[in-house]
Formats: C-alpha cells, sequence, structure tokens
C-alpha cells in the first residue's frame, strides 16, 4: 500500500554510504537534514525528505556511475529490511516477491512483478506522482535487483531487458554492468530470464527467515497504523485507478473494513469518498500533463473514466480547462 505522510529511512544507509566512499556529515549538510538524521533509531520522512537526500547525494557525488558504485557496496552486513528479505529468500522469484511486498520500509516506492512463459519483469512505481526521482535514484534502484541475484548465486546474473524512463548518463558503463544496455521505456524496469529467477540462492535461510518475518510484517503494520484513512484510501486509489477498481466497496474491501466504517472515518477526517477520489485524480491527471506525452483519452483510461467525455467534463469542472489548454498553460 502506498503512503503519501512518512516512509521509513533505511538502517543500512550510513554504512553503505562510508563503504561508497561519501562522507555522511557533508552529505547531510548540503541536505540541511540533522547530524543523527541517519542514525536515528525511528525515521519516518516525507519523499520531498527523502528524495531531496538523492539529491543532494548527487550534487556531493556529480557522477553518473555512481549509483553502480553505491550499489556495489551494499553487503549483507550493511542491514536493511528489503535486503535481509531477499538474501533469505530460496530464490530470485521469491526474494523479488518479498521485496516487493517490504519495499516500503526502505523508499517511497512499490515494485510491481509481471511473470510471464520465460520472463519476469520487475517495474518501479513512484508512489507520489508529483514527484521526479533523480536518474541516480532510477540507476541504484535497477542496479539493486541484479547485484542481489549475484550476491545470492555468486553468478553473473545479467538479465533480458533494462529500462528507465530518463538517461541514466554514462551508457557504456551501465551496458557493461549489466551486459544489456538501458533502454528508454515508461518505467524503470528489469526483466529476468525464468532461469536467473529459479536460480537457487545460496543464501538461502528458511529459519532464519520465519524469525525475522513477524518484526518485518509488524513494521509494515506500524506504517499503516501511522497513516491517516484519507492517506489509505489515496493509496488503494493510486494503485487502483488504471484497473478501474475505484468503487468505495472495492476501497473498502482493500482495506478490511465495511462501507459504512470506511465513510465514518473519513467524515471524521473531514472528508468524503468522493472528495479523495476527485482529489487524487486531478492530481494525476495534471502530472500525466506536464510529463508525459500521453493524449487526454489515455489520461481518462489511466484515471479510470469509462468514456473520454467523462474525463473532459470532469476535468472542466475541476479546472475550468479543457486538458489540452491545460497541458499548453500549466507548460508555461
Amino acid at each position: 500500500m502506498s503512503r503519501t505522510r512518512g516512509y521509513a529511512m533505511d538502517t543500512g544507509w550510513a554504512l553503505i554510504l562510508e563503504d561508497a566512499g561519501i562522507s555522511v556529515p557533508d552529505l547531510l549538510r548540503r541536505a540541511g537534514l540533522p547530524e543523527d538524521f541517519l542514525t536515528r533509531s525511528e525515521r519516518f520522512v516525507a519523499p520531498a525528505v527523502f528524495f531531496g537526500l538523492i539529491r543532494a547525494l548527487d550534487e556531493e557525488v556529480d557522477d553518473p556511475t555512481f549509483p553502480i558504485r553505491f550499489t556495489e557496496s551494499i553487503t549483507a552486513e550493511a542491514f536493511s529490511p528489503t535486503l535481509f528479505a531477499a538474501l533469505c529468500s530460496p530464490d530470485l522469484r521469491t526474494a523479488l516477491s518479498r521485496i516487493s511486498r517490504y519495499k516500503q520500509l526502505m523508499a517511497p516506492v512499490r515494485l510491481d512483478i509481471d511473470e510471464r512463459p520465460g520472463s519476469l519483469t520487475t517495474t518501479y512505481v513512484y508512489l507520489d506522482p508529483s514527484i521526479d526521482p533523480p536518474p541516480s535514484f532510477i540507476g541504484a534502484e535497477l542496479t539493486f535487483k541484479v547485484h542481489v541475484a549475484r550476491m545470492a548465486t555468486r553468478h553473473r546474473v545479467e538479465p533480458l531487458r533494462v529500462t528507465s524512463p530518463v538517461p541514466l548518463g554514462a551508457d557504456d558503463a551501465y551496458t557493461a554492468w549489466f551486459g544489456v544496455p538501458v533502454e528508454r521505456g515508461e518505467r524503470p524496469s528489469v526483466t529476468f530470464s525464468d532461469a536467473d529467477a529459479s536460480r537457487p540462492f545460496l543464501t538461502a535461510n528458511p529459519a532464519l527467515w520465519q524469525t525475522f518475518e513477524p518484526t518485518l510484517q509488524r513494521r509494515l503494520a506500524e506504517l499503516d497504523a501511522d497513516a491517516t484513512t484519507v492517506e489509505r484510501v489515496r493509496g488503494v486509489l493510486l494503485e487502483g485507478l488504471p484497473s478501474g477498481r475505484t468503487s468505495v466497496e472495492e476501497v473498502a474491501r482493500r482495506l478490511a473494513m465495511s462501507r459504512r466504517t470506511l465513510q465514518r472515518r473519513l467524515s471524521e477526517e473531514g472528508a468524503t469518498f468522493s472528495d479523495v477520489l476527485q482529489g487524487v485524480r486531478e492530481e494525476l491527471a495534471r502530472h500525466y500533463l506536464t510529463r508525459t506525452d500521453l493524449t487526454a483519452s489515455e489520461i481518462g483510461f489511466l484515471l479510470g473514466f469509462e468514456e473520454t467525455s467523462s474525463f473532459f467534463r470532469a476535468f472542466a469542472a475541476w479546472t475550468g480547462l479543457t486538458p489540452e489548454a491545460a497541458r499548453r498553460e500549466l507548460a508555461s
């Protein structure tokens, strides 16, 4: 489930940064963060703060190949929930499934998995549509999955395909590291062969995983408990809009509560389900219009409108403009 207020900062950041040759105090000063930011026992931060730290890291390093070096600095010693969940797995397929479940304990990102005959593709979805992650973050996320596969199998796993919505820079370095060139795609993704997805992990530890999994589940529950009902509804809607799963009944079901309870809790927070739904739709519509070349009909489909005319009427009610007029205005 996506969140809009806060995310847990991974506990292994400080060690990984030091191993990558980065001065943590200098980085935190550049980002305008307190000196103990990466050593607190609990750090829940907004996506803007998280990506602000990433951009400060970009400025501190000024090297497009740094994501590769950063990823290669990640070892089992630099404990992180997602890394631990992955390394205890029996194979890459299971590891990616666990990473998908616990990814929000590390970053404001959702990992979708699409398995087809002969291949398995992981695609990253950024949970705050108002923020464009810097290329370095995309590069680090893409290399992380491949690094986990190589570290756990002690085999040079090479993906079938890698895509990024923006140029990562240093094309030759990334091609050499992945074994395939990074192609332009709508979202960051890595596709593995079925053979690599099934390759046994030498780091597999079922007993240790059974011991630690309840802790990860508790941390997820704590994140969820900290979210308001409006935030939780927004999260479900962001995931369900493209497939049209936007009814109050469907959202209530996914939040494990009755329709009446959901409406009551929203009312207690001064909101209605319709308000939240239209707010998410308007926010995403503006995002798609300013940051993509999607047509109005394509945007309407992604927002769960069955007909383009319905999207046009709703958008006019929100803004007083047509989508194309708003695109020109927002661009200027």
